[in-house]
């Protein structure tokens, strides 16, 4: 794949991973609420569901999620459950003031990073409409294995990098403990834009 091309990419790909989301409220939810390691769990998790989503479409099967309104709706409305079951289980949490440890990090049970964000990036339909015109201006029907795996490797490695960056910000000092303060106050405000997400998804 020529540099030119490769490079393109990837400021389409990370322009597309830093804006603001479903995905990244979940990514500062779970590191707030679990620690680092969920954070980090969350955000490799996404980035592997993002490039699932990105080998999908390069095998000709996203065209067939975008082209059958009853699979798209399926996918879709069942992103929007999670996305509500998500939602109304930040705002019932109730206020945690234990202070994570290590250990507490390892035997956390509130919290399950790895199938939040697989989960989350898996069951968003859009994501193949956004692959399929994405790949069209990089890819031909003639094009190689190999390229085809870079481009699945580059969206998945620059999502999963993103999120890993926002969860070591997140983590840096005191500022996890300061967040974490206020930890029942993010809960609501991030179960609150998870359920208005979740029925945006159902009204369009």
């Amino acid at each position: 794949m020529e540099l030119h091309l490769w490079l393109s990419l990837v400021t389409i790909c990370i322009l597309g991973a830093i804006s603001p989301g479903p995905s990244l409220a979940l990514v500062i939810k779970n590191t707030l609420s679990g620690g680092p390691i969920q954070g980090y769990s969350t955000a490799l998790s996404h980035g592997l569901g993002v490039a699932l989503y990105a080998a999908i479409t390069v095998t000709g099967i996203g065209l067939v999620i975008v082209q059958s309104p009853i699979l798209f709706s399926l996918i879709q409305y069942t992103g929007a459950a999670f996305l509500l079951y998500l939602g109304v289980k930040s705002l019932l949490s109730k206020k945690d003031t234990t202070i994570l440890s290590h250990d507490a990090e390892q035997n956390n049970e509130k919290v399950h990073g790895w199938r939040d964000g697989f989960l989350i990036a898996f069951l968003n339909p859009k994501l193949a409409i956004f692959f399929l015109a994405l790949f069209s201006q990089f890819i031909d029907l003639d094009a190689t294995l190999i390229k085809k795996v870079i481009m699945i490797a580059t969206v998945g490695c620059i999502d999963a990098l993103w999120y890993s960056i926002v969860t070591f910000g997140l983590s840096r000092g005191d500022l996890i403990s300061k967040l974490r303060a206020k930890s029942h106050l993010v809960d609501k405000v991030t179960g609150g834009f998870l359920i208005l997400l979740a029925a945006r998804v159902v009204l369009n």
